[in-house]
């Protein structure tokens, strides 16, 4: 969906497709059949923004043969879809039946991260519609925390540059600009906006900078106002927003409230859990046992329009108050919003959808809610021009 800034801009929004298992291209095409364009008629869009997960071994393919990224263009075309970002964040099987740390590798000390980084740009570039002004790739916080020495930091300024070097060489092959997000996540080299600035210090702005993921911030325990103003005064350019709520306890030393938890803590995904107090855990199990002292905030994406049952509550406030900061006033501080909820499949199983047409309403609900959230801000809806190719 794309909406209108009152300075002019386009602001797109869509929802991330990591939420999907399939791997290969016919997959892809046919998730997208089932979902995507399901939710954009539930929604009465006459186009839906889809922020596009491709692993590494597809987008290795794409990004070889030009003609299929220009049938996928078409496909998405006929759909009523487009691309302007891709989630480059998770390598390949993020719904391997156990994923916890491997979703931090390849990290990007590796050659592996950066060739899968430049494939998806070459492959956005390919995708963007005609009047995009621009595309976005967002990518992990570098590494998980450890190792992390100064060799690693030196190394790691090393491949920002060579990854802005090359993102430039797409620029001026394609002429389409494509940029990149670091995203800030719990446990991470980046966690706090603090680190994103210090890390990212002296980065090529034109190229790279932060994807902001809310339901990360809100774990972090930071003021969106403040940290926004962090990464302003850094120079950071905010790329990406990904519209997400974490999952918050208020007592989770309570019975009830411990018990509620437990139902969310499970096998595939990590749950890092940060106290406000100051304590953390590296996985929502992990918390529980060793008895934190709450209130807690859990790195779990929870629906946004279905808040969770009481006594836990999703940081649906934190969310509201960056997009106030982001797009509600005079100028809009990133054109690309997109809702990323990958945990629709291992919710408690009273709260998770009961197959393909459930997931779909819910993924419709859930862009309903960030629409609606963007209109009450002062947006409004902008109609996609009919295009040719």
């Amino acid at each position: 969906m794309r909406l209108r800034h009152r300075d002019g801009q386009t602001v797109h929004l869509g929802y991330c497709t990591n939420v999907h298992a399939g791997e290969e291209l016919p997959e892809i095409i046919g998730q997208l059949d089932t979902y995507a364009v399901t939710a954009r008629r539930l929604l009465g869009a006459d186009r839906l923004g889809v922020g596009l997960w491709l692993a590494a071994p597809v987008a290795a393919q794409l990004a070889a043969d030009p003609d299929a990224v220009a049938r996928l263009r078409r496909d998405l075309d006929v759909r009523g879809l487009e691309v302007v970002t891709c989630n480059g964040f998770p390598y390949r099987s993020f719904h391997a039946p156990v994923v916890k740390h491997a979703v931090y590798q390849p990290d990007w000390l590796t050659d592996a991260r950066m060739d899968y980084t430049i494939d998806l740009a070459r492959v956005l570039a390919g995708l963007l519609p005609d009047d995009a002004a621009r595309g976005s790739v967002s990518t992990l916080p570098l590494a998980w925390r450890t190792p992390w020495t100064a060799e690693h930091r030196a190394a790691a300024e090393r491949r920002m540059a060579e990854l802005a070097h090359r993102l430039a060489a797409v620029h001026a092959q394609t002429g389409r600009l494509v940029r990149v997000g670091f995203e800030a996540e719990p446990g991470c080299v980046m966690e706090t906006t603090e680190q994103v600035a210090a890390q990212l210090s002296g980065v090529d702005t034109r190229y790279l900078g932060v994807c902001l993921d809310l339901a990360h911030l809100a774990c972090a325990w930071e003021e969106p106002a403040a940290a926004l103003g962090r990464l302003a005064a850094a120079g950071l350019p905010v790329v990406k927003v990904q519209v997400s709520a974490a999952l918050g306890a208020e007592h989770p030393e309570r019975a009830d409230t411990a018990a509620a938890l437990r139902g969310y803590a499970e096998p595939r995904f990590l749950h890092q859990t940060r106290s406000a107090a100051g304590p953390a855990a590296d996985d929502l199990a992990e918390a529980l046992d060793a008895g934190l002292p709450g209130p807690w905030r859990v790195h779990y994406h929870v629906p946004l329009h279905a808040a969770p049952q009481p006594p836990l509550h999703a940081t649906v406030d934190v969310l509201r108050a960056a997009l106030g900061v982001l797009v509600g006033g005079e100028t809009a501080l990133c054109d690309h919003l997109e809702v990323e909820t990958y945990t629709w499949n291992v919710l408690p199983p009273g709260r998770r959808p009961s197959g393909p047409a459930q997931l779909a309403e819910g993924i419709a609900a859930e862009l309903g809610f960030t629409r609606d959230e963007l209109l009450a801000l002062g947006l409004r809806d902008q109609p996609v021009r009919e295009m040719t190719h």
